[in-house]
């Protein structure tokens, strides 16, 4: 706020002066008033008598500057000294003016308070960052020694894979253990998605971006999710966004979020339904919406679903909508879903159509 010239001027007089001037003037008034009644009243030695009160009204003025001094001058040095060593950091100084039995006293006592108070904060932050920290190494090292073993699983794994494979084309055709092999080959696929999503979890590769048709990108994901249906009585309705600019992404990596989307979004109808997908521009995002008619999400269980490994399904593997979430923040956007049971789930994308200079996604991170 501008303040004129005035103003200004006067908030830069120190409190002192700002409290003695309206003593001066009302001492002056008054001894030119008794002055000028003395004279009127023709009393003898009535400069003498002027001249004492104005001695004692400069002695009276000197009693009260020293009073100030004492009670109000001294406790707000110190209190502003001690603010100044509170903004650097030093939160175990505190005011001596506290002891005192006054409001000053009391302002002191609130004020070391306070400071108390933001010691404790920053000390009980200081040990939950300790314990995040001791707590995202550890996840680290498990992530790692997942990994590795995921990657030393799946070799034996095709192995047995194709061992399975070559065992049930030698089965007569009417063997009743043709059933279990597919079965087995089943649950072998199963084990393999798992592997995968979990090695991608923990090795993400780093995006590439450049600028590309995102209406496009979304339509190959359509393309995949349809030929998932297998004669299912559910539709796939995408409406593209024709005015969408070029949008920064990767093409791929946003291909799998959309598909991942569509999938559940299948997986959740029984019956007859449909999955929409819109593609809009807001601003400075691009905006792509995928909506199903399922069963719906848990209100208890929304706050959990991108969460690794947290899965409301007991074929899923819990880690597809946390490897979409890693990949929009990758991208600098922000994924959100709202349902309800019985009225299907709607997730929203937003995604930056330029990403800032200065994000430079880092390869195997992926942000929470």
């Amino acid at each position: 706020m501008n303040l004129p010239d005035s103003m200004r001027w006067a908030t830069r007089i120190r409190w002192q002066w700002k409290v003695f001037i309206p003593i001066l003037g009302v001492l002056a008034l008054s001894i030119v008033v008794v002055t000028g009644v003395l004279q009127s009243l023709e009393v003898h030695n009535a400069h003498w008598i002027v001249l004492a009160a104005l001695g004692f009204a400069i002695l009276l003025c000197f009693v009260l500057l020293f009073v100030l001094l004492v009670l109000v001058e001294r406790p707000l040095e110190e209190l502003m000294n001690t603010i100044e060593r509170v903004r650097h950091g030093d939160l175990s100084t505190r005011v001596k003016f506290a002891k005192r039995d006054d409001d000053i006293g009391r302002l002191g006592r609130q004020f070391n308070e306070m400071v108390e108070q933001l010691n404790e904060g920053r000390q009980k932050l200081q040990e939950f960052h300790q314990r995040e920290m001791a707590r995202a190494e550890h996840l680290a090292t498990l992530g790692e020694l997942a990994a590795g073993l995921a990657h030393e699983i799946r070799n034996p794994l095709a192995g047995i894979a194709g061992v399975v494979d070559v065992m049930s084309k030698d089965l007569p055709a009417n063997s009743p253990s043709r059933a279990v092999v597919g079965d087995v080959q089943q649950e072998i696929r199963h084990i393999q998605e798992i592997l995968n999503d979990l090695l991608s979890y923990a090795r993400p590769r780093p995006p590439d971006f450049h600028p590309a048709d995102l209406n496009a990108t979304i339509e190959q994901a359509v393309l995949l999710a349809r030929q998932q249906l297998r004669n299912k009585p559910i539709q796939i309705l995408y409406t593209p966004n024709p005015s969408l600019p070029q949008v920064e992404h990767d093409p791929a990596l946003i291909q799998q979020v959309v598909l991942n989307l569509l999938l559940n979004g299948i997986q959740a109808i029984s019956g007859t339904g449909k999955v929409e997908v819109t593609t809009a521009r807001e601003q400075n995002l691009a905006i792509v919406e995928v909506a199903d008619t399922g069963r719906g999400i848990p209100a208890d269980a929304l706050a959990k679903i991108f969460k690794p490994f947290f899965t409301t399904r007991s074929e899923g593997t819990g880690l597809g909508l946390s490897l979409a979430n890693g990949i929009v923040q990758s991208h600098g956007g922000k994924i959100e879903v709202s349902s309800a049971p019985g009225k299907g789930s709607r997730f929203r994308v937003a995604l930056p159509l330029e990403r800032a200079k200065k994000e430079r996604p880092q390869a195997g991170m992926v942000l929470k």
